[in-house]
């Protein structure tokens, strides 16, 4: 993969230089001390010592008794403020993470790792940039952590969401583990009435020996989901002309004008195969190597399907002019899809543990498309012709890569008055995307000609530190700095062999400073106050990647000078224990200058076109209660709960939009007004646990103008509240067998596409220690 290598600096060689130290092993989950929470665990993360803000976990355990999980977002779905616009089991390409005041298209707004390795595409901010989740199976999942807002010094501005890490497994002896699951839904909408479903088979085993310790994890999905997209046409009065059809279904917009259904496409059905292979070293009690690689390949096909037949024959009917009867309609394109794509992961770690003076840890991790291969289809003429040429897309030689160098300096001891930590880290993004054009033979032709191809460079170099000072009794302070150094390079798009667009060099430098402050009230009763600076960068993709070149006409619906975001974050929680379990209120408040978002410009010759821009002012205020009781009002029940109040709404923004006016003080883009969850887990004895659980978000918008009033639409952002269950039953040491049911209540909801309907799970599984 081009120019994703690291470059060690002066400035990098200096600070490894000056990193050295041994020390004592020690493996834990986070430990709250005085508001801070203190991360002692000598496991690969992405987590600095001292989180000086709120912070969630969800434990395998956790996850294994109360969550369908097929898929490593899964782990989230009970947590406070978070949700995944997850369309469909195996879902590898939309499935974006949105929190407290990001929407379920920013994902450059939050920030996942798994085990201190980047997963976060900060490639572009598209629903096609989601997190590469694929490289982590809930198998492996050790532990989930959740940091919300960019208060810690040690992330860039893309934490301003929130911070994910997953921490997977690394035995401390031999084991061994297989499970197989099934998976099924009655997907009935419009004149789709039929089942989906799927399997998924894992194995995994791992063992420490001596000095070394190693887990290796296999995993196979095979996932054929609902159809993703609606083929819709406006219905036209007059004249009958066409072909005399059946099976249109009488739709409205997302603005509640007429939009009939015609059929779908995008049935996706994916093959994924997964493999990882950890190594780690121990050249003493107090210093770990550590070696992880990752493998995901997947092979799906996107599949159209007509409702339309002919009155007279019977025939399938996919283009052309039409009526039902009553209206005409100009059939749009059915399109069919094939991808193949081959990603590899790499990362490395050297770290010490010794929670004395001094510890320090070097990271370097790569991602790689090896493959990225989309075929797409021109128009469907028939059950399995086509009239019009193909596109072959090619992402080979996409990636990114990074380093960090951090340490941490205790000059009184763990228990000190100051704990600093600080670091170097070099973040390398690569976008390469050709499209080309093929013959009406999409599947198998050859490329004839370049449709279009695009790419760019973008780079930060930052130093961060921060420093933990108990400066009373009962109080502590985290005051942290980052320094950031951006550059985006190499941009180029073209249409045609001789008409490219190159872009130059940018260079910018920023600084983005963190306060925290915590007070223990009382021995059950903490305080504490956040406030950060984030700056999120624009990708390559939102610079470079759709702009359109026709002749000698240049149309940036990219822009290559894009502002960064900037936030100021502020968060005050209270923290109660209440004897089984701990209250914890937070409000929330964000102010975003140049929020960047794709936006519809109305021309007066009356055409549309969509494009990226900054958004002058956003601003969010919210609340946030969360509750997690153990063993409540009896043995062996658990209870946890949240619910999410945010007003978010666009303050100026005086970009190309004609109408900007029009925003003012509209809501954000899918983010809800309200959004909560409930899950209760009871363990009727060490053999059988049973759970159920609820989700509700309130309605949201898809448009900055918020004119898609109707939510129940394709397209369209509902409301929604469903409810899932889960059983477990451990038959003996090794075996354990669980089922339960997602969306329970079979409720109909969209995020742009219909989300899964009442889906039922089984699954077997084996475990030797």
């Amino acid at each position: 993969m081009e120019h994703t290598k690291f470059v060690l600096t002066p400035l990098s060689l200096a600070i490894v230089l000056g990193f050295a130290a041994a020390a004592k092993a020690q493996d834990a989950s986070p430990s709250k001390e005085l508001g801070m929470v203190v991360i002692t665990s000598g496991l690969p993360s992405s987590l600095p010592t001292q989180i000086p803000t709120t912070l969630e976990s969800v434990t395998a355990k956790q996850i294994a008794e109360t969550i369908n999980a097929t898929d490593s977002e899964d782990a989230l779905k009970y947590l406070p403020s978070l949700s995944v616009r997850k369309r469909y089991i195996g879902d590898y390409n939309h499935a974006v993470l949105a929190s407290r005041a990001s929407g379920a298209n920013n994902p450059a707004r939050s920030a996942v790792y798994a085990d201190g390795i980047l997963l976060s595409n900060y490639l572009g901010n598209s629903a096609t940039n989601a997190p590469r989740w694929g490289l982590v199976t809930p198998e492996e999942i050790e532990r989930v952590d959740v940091m919300y807002g960019p208060f810690s010094a040690a992330y860039p501005g893309n934490s301003v969401g929130a911070v994910i890490d997953y921490v997977t497994r690394m035995p401390t002896s031999f084991e061994a583990h297989m499970k197989v699951s099934a998976f099924n839904q009655r997907f009935d909408t419009y004149n789709t009435d039929t089942h989906f479903g799927g399997a998924n088979a894992s194995a995994s085993l791992g063992s420490k020996v001596g000095d070394w310790s190693y887990w290796f994890n296999v995993s196979r999905l095979d996932s054929s989901g609902q159809p993703m997209v609606f083929v819709r046409a406006t219905p036209t009065t007059g004249t009958l002309t066409g072909t005399r059809v059946n099976g249109v279904v009488s739709a409205l917009s997302t603005t509640g004008t007429r939009s009939d259904v015609l059929g779908t496409t995008t049935q996706y059905h994916t093959v994924q195969d997964h493999a990882k292979l950890k190594l780690a070293y121990d050249f003493s009690p107090t210093l770990r190597a550590s070696y992880t690689l990752g493998y995901w390949q997947n092979n799906s096909n996107g599949s159209p399907s007509t409702y339309l037949s002919n009155a007279a024959t019977g025939a399938a009917v996919y283009n052309g002019n039409v009526n039902n009867g009553v209206s005409n309609y100009s059939v749009p394109a059915f399109t069919a899809s094939q991808e193949a794509l081959t990603h590899v992961m790499h990362g490395l770690s050297l770290k010490t543990n010794t929670q004395d003076v001094f510890d320090w840890e070097l990271k370097a991790s790569l991602y790689d498309y090896q493959t990225d291969l989309n075929r797409a289809s021109g128009t469907l003429s028939g059950p399995t012709t086509y009239s019009t040429a193909g596109k072959i897309t090619d992402q080979n030689g996409t990636g990114w890569s990074n380093l960090a160098l951090k340490g941490t300096w205790r000059p009184e001891g763990v228990k000190g008055a100051h704990i600093l930590d600080f670091g170097y880290q070099q973040d390398r993004y690569t976008l390469k995307t050709i499209t080309q054009n093929t013959a009406t033979d999409w599947q198998a032709a050859a490329p004839t000609s370049l449709a279009s191809k695009a790419g760019g460079n973008t780079e930060m170099q930052s130093l961060y530190v921060q420093d933990a000072w108990r400066f009373a009794p009962l109080w502590k302070t985290v005051l942290g700095l980052r320094a950031e150094d951006w550059k985006a390079s190499n941009g180029y798009v073209a249409t045609t062999t001789s008409n490219t667009n190159t872009f130059a060099t940018r260079q910018e430098t920023h600084f983005s400073p963190k306060v925290s402050v915590s007070h223990q009230w009382a021995p059950d009763l903490l305080l504490k106050a956040s406030t950060g600076r984030s700056l999120r960068m624009p990708t390559a993709q939102e610079m470079y990647g759709n702009t359109s070149l026709s002749g000698s006409i240049t149309t940036f619906l990219n822009d290559p000078n894009l502002r960064p975001e900037r936030s100021w974050t502020s968060e005050l929680t209270a923290e109660k224990d209440v004897g089984n379990g701990v209250v914890r209120v937070t409000g929330f408040f964000e102010n975003t200058r140049d929020a960047i978002y794709s936006q519809t410009n109305t021309f007066s010759d009356g055409t549309s076109r969509t494009f990226v821009q900054n958004i002058k002012r956003m601003e969010s205020t919210g609340l946030e209660v969360a509750y997690f009781g153990s063993d409540v009002i009896t043995r062996g029940l658990d209870l946890s709960g949240s619910v999410t109040y945010v007003d978010s709404r666009i303050k100026e923004n005086d970009g190309y939009v004609l109408s900007a006016g029009d925003t003012i003080n509209k809501y954000q883009p899918r983010v809800p007004a309200w959004r909560g969850n409930v899950l209760a887990n009871y363990r009727w004895d060490d053999q059988l646990s049973t759970s159920i659980g609820a989700r509700y978000s309130g309605h949201q918008f898809g448009s900055l103008n918020n004119a898609d009033t109707n939510g129940f639409s394709y397209t369209g952002v509902s409301k929604f509240f469903v409810a899932d269950i889960r059983a477990v039953y451990k038959v003996d040491k090794q075996w354990t067998v669980a089922g339960g049911i997602d969306n329970l209540n079979n409720y109909k909801y969209w995020n742009y596409h219909l989300y899964p309907m009442r889906t039922f799970f089984g699954e077997l599984r084996y475990d030797l220690r």
